[in-house]
């Protein structure tokens, strides 16, 4: 395995997209596509942020991002040559498609920027089980049908005192577009509550059974939990 990260600079008051941009924007796509000795490929995602605009919440990035990759070479003797096409949008008042095209060499060892890389994985959130975690965790997950115009998901998540959090849902493939939850009343004493629409699943997919990744960031926490909806 060979670390290695993409680094993005962005101006002030600039953004880019996570893999999932919520209410509005387009995900960056990353094709390794002529890079040599290389077997795959895994993009890691540092944890994003809400970013409201024009009454809509997108989800994103304000500021520089280090999306850190894992490489596998094919032959573990032999230098890497990374090839990098990657499509991507930057917005202020308004979006702009980009495109950027990179090579890197690796032949393992310590990274050039080991610092920042390390605080780049640092920041990808960790992959608990419901219930798991402390101080930030997703203690429940419910579909609630009855006192709405369409179902919706309730969740309950517990943090640190005094710090806010950041809920973001996710279908189970990028055709999913399921509403950014937002904080709503109700909680117990300790948690904060959300709630989202059953609303964005592609033609013919069913909510029931299906697999819903729940991202939550609070402070320089973050977890990513992994729930069905039965």
């Amino acid at each position: 395995m060979i670390r290695a990260g993409i680094e993005l600079r962005l101006k002030a008051g600039w953004h880019t997209y996570w893999r999932y941009p919520g209410d509005a924007g387009v995900p960056p796509r990353f094709d390794f596509a002529g890079s040599q000795n290389v077997k795959s490929v895994d993009v890691l995602w540092p944890a994003p942020q809400p970013i409201r605009e024009q009454g809509l919440v997108a989800i994103g990035y304000t500021s520089d991002v280090i999306w850190p990759l894992v490489i596998v070479p094919q032959d573990r003797a032999k230098p890497v040559t990374l090839r990098l096409k990657l499509d991507y949008a930057v917005c202020e008042k308004l979006c702009a498609p980009a495109e950027a095209k990179a090579e890197l060499k690796l032949a393992g060892g310590p990274a050039s920027r080991e610092g920042a890389l390390a605080n780049a994985e640092a920041r990808v959130p960790k992959k608990l089980a419901l219930g798991e975690g402390t101080p930030l965790a997703v203690k429940s997950v419910r579909k609630e049908d009855a006192g709405a115009a369409r179902p919706r998901v309730i969740a309950d998540v517990a943090a640190a005192p005094g710090f806010a959090v950041a809920l973001f849902a996710e279908g189970p493939t990028p055709e999913w577009s399921l509403p950014v939850p937002a904080p709503i009343d109700g909680a117990p004493a300790g948690l904060q509550r959300f709630a989202f629409d059953l609303d964005g699943a592609p033609p013919g997919a069913q909510y029931r059974g299906t697999p819903i990744t729940l991202t939550a960031v609070s402070g320089n926490n973050a977890i990513e939990v992994v729930t069905h909806l039965d």
